[in-house]
């Protein structure tokens, strides 16, 4: 079971404990929750409740890592490019506003109004959970989708404390805290001693924070925003390599240090940070926050005030039914007037049952019920309403799925090709009319794949011009370790036009496919290697790679290398003989040509 799985179950764990706890022993809950925590000396110190702590300074840590996420997405991740994100991220600011307005529209006159923000973020870590639970088959390009809906999402609510639930704001700590974070921005540029840096300054501006009336946990946000994030370095990581070769020779622990120094520096701050706290926040910060704020009193009377209160109906029909209107609604409306695309096997159908799974809003809801509601006694029938909308979105989502998935059988997705032959995207190799279309997913640290290329050619040599073909990757990294960085130098090749050539050298010499080796190729190609240098590093090379191999997912593409001829995929044998008979057979009929 995944990290993602666990944290999610830790999660639901700890709220029905909470809620048990809170339902058996009230007196205990509130006492251990109230407890006082005072850290500091005389004049100079803290005083929090146990729960205040839990809420103002450990979550923190959880909107550190959410800052960390937004902050790589944006830099290397599915938000680089305008038009790959135009789906989700409108999808996402409509599933902040539905939702908002249909709560105010069903609070009205309540007094209660104020508290739209309880209803307008997903929980990310429930809302990966669950769908590596009861998601579709094959759910790769559903879950990019909406772990790119979920960034935007988070921005939005984010925005929302700062701008909405922020008040009395006091100007010389906010001072003071900007200029710790320009500090922070700097640390970078420090040769040693970085880690210490970060987190004194990092300290100093959740203080000022929390002095200048800013809810102090969106220090965590700050600072995550200004920690630098990069491509590792193919240079870097080279080097890296060099010093444990040198270690494994001569072992000691200078040695060992230095190699274990260049491997870590070769990955960017960010990513090291979200390595190593993302298991804390998905262990630790979440079930206890869970625990000290999903605490729900479910007495007959509890319960029958909420069943008659519009802020439950308002958060009910918010989460539930907003999200899905927003998200769903907003894909379809995109689609309908071409602003942009789904990507190959990602239908409207699978977008409504993510759509549904938004609606999960635990969290942040939890968290801004606090911020948002001054009254104990609407706090707990909003609490009961957000604990209730994620039940309810969780149970139609996972009918969504599976309706869907037995309206359209993965077996029969995995039978055509997804993504249609794009001359302007594809490497193709052939005639755009060519009666005959070959289409290969495969990886150059294949042996299989080396061996297909001798069939590929004959199939060519035969059928001339009657033959278009077209690589696509899909790097079994698995069983292959090099097959992703081979696929991403290729692609860097064809941004100057040496795509096949590039992938010709690689299954030339499928044993020589390190850093070097790359940069190698890339010389003996006449390729600019500075321009290849900046390409592999580029979001834009990974994306495309990332691409098919979200494609071979969809369709189920479990071994490579893996045919289509002429759109349909090819079961048997691939040597050339197979292959020009099931192209023949399979070709549509043409003008001025029958197979």
């Amino acid at each position: 079971m995944g990290r993602t799985r666990i944290g999610a179950l830790l999660l639901l764990i700890a709220t029905v404990a909470a809620i048990v706890w809170v339902n058996i022993a009230p007196a205990a809950y509130d006492l251990v929750w109230g407890t006082r925590i005072v850290i500091g000396v005389e004049d100079l110190r803290l005083d929090f409740t146990l729960h205040g702590f839990v809420n103002d300074a450990v979550m923190a840590i959880f909107f550190f890592t959410v800052g960390l996420e937004v902050r790589r997405e944006f830099a290397i991740g599915e938000l680089t490019r305008w038009s790959r994100a135009l789906v989700p991220v409108i999808a996402a600011i409509a599933g902040l506003a539905v939702p908002a307005a249909l709560y105010v529209l069903i609070t009205s006159g309540t007094g209660s109004e104020g508290a739209w923000g309880v209803v307008i973020s997903t929980d990310t870590a429930f809302l990966v959970g669950a769908l590596a639970l009861i998601g579709p088959r094959a759910p790769g390009r559903l879950r990019v989708f909406l772990l790119a809906l979920a960034v935007v999402d988070d921005i939005g609510a984010l925005c929302i404390i700062a701008l909405v639930y922020t008040q009395n704001l006091a100007a010389l700590p906010l001072v003071l805290a900007g200029a710790g974070l320009c500090g922070i921005f700097f640390v970078r540029y420090l040769r040693s001693g970085r880690g210490p840096a970060y987190a004194v300054l990092a300290i100093l501006v959740w203080l000022c924070f929390l002095a200048s009336g800013v809810h102090p946990t969106l220090a965590g946000v700050a600072i995550a925003l200004l920690v630098p994030v990069y491509r590792p370095n193919r240079r870097d990581v080279e080097h890296a390599l060099d010093l444990a070769r040198t270690f494994r020779q001569s072992p000691n622990s200078e040695y060992a240090r230095a190699a274990a120094n260049s491997l870590r520096e070769s990955i960017s701050i960010n990513e090291r940070l979200q390595t190593a706290y993302a298991p804390l926040v998905a262990y630790i910060v979440l079930p206890l926050f869970a625990l000290a704020n999903a605490g729900v009193r479910l007495d007959a009377s509890v319960v029958a005030d909420a069943w008659h209160s519009p802020v439950l109906w308002g958060i009910v029909v918010g989460l539930v039914v907003g999200k899905f209107l927003g998200v769903f609604g907003a894909s379809w409306l995109t689609g309908v007037f071409r602003i942009g695309t789904l990507g190959p096997g990602l239908g409207l159908d699978r977008v409504a049952g993510g759509g549904v799974l938004c609606g999960i809003g635990f969290t942040i809801s939890l968290f801004l019920v606090d911020l948002a509601i001054p009254d104990a006694e609407t706090q707990n029938i909003a609490r009961v309403g957000v604990l209730a909308a994620s039940v309810i979105a969780f149970a139609i989502a996972t009918v969504v799925f599976r309706v869907t998935d037995l309206v359209h059988p993965m077996t029969e997705i995995g039978r055509v090709l997804v993504r249609p032959v794009d001359p302007e995207r594809d490497h193709v190799f052939g005639a755009d009319d060519a009666p005959f279309t070959l289409v290969e997913y495969g990886d150059f640290q294949c042996g299989f794949c080396l061996k297909a290329t001798g069939a590929v050619e004959e199939v060519r040599r035969e059928l001339g011009d009657r033959v278009r073909y077209v690589w696509r990757h899909a790097p079994l990294t698995r069983y292959h370790p090099n097959a992703q960085a081979a696929a991403e130098a290729a692609e860097a090749a064809a941004l100057q036009g040496k795509f096949f050539e590039y992938e010709h050298s690689l299954f030339a010499d499928q044993e020589h496919q390190l850093p070097t080796d790359i940069l190698r190729r890339a010389r003996d190609l006449g390729l600019d290697v500075e321009q290849f240098e900046a390409d592999l590093n580029s979001a834009d090379v990974a994306a495309r790679v990332r691409d098919d191999a979200l494609d071979a997912e969809a369709m189920e593409i479990t071994a490579v290398p893996t045919f289509f001829v002429n759109g349909h995929r090819h079961v048997g044998p691939f040597d050339a003989a197979s292959l020009i008979r099931a192209l023949e057979q399979t070709a549509p009929v043409t003008a001025g040509f029958r197979p």
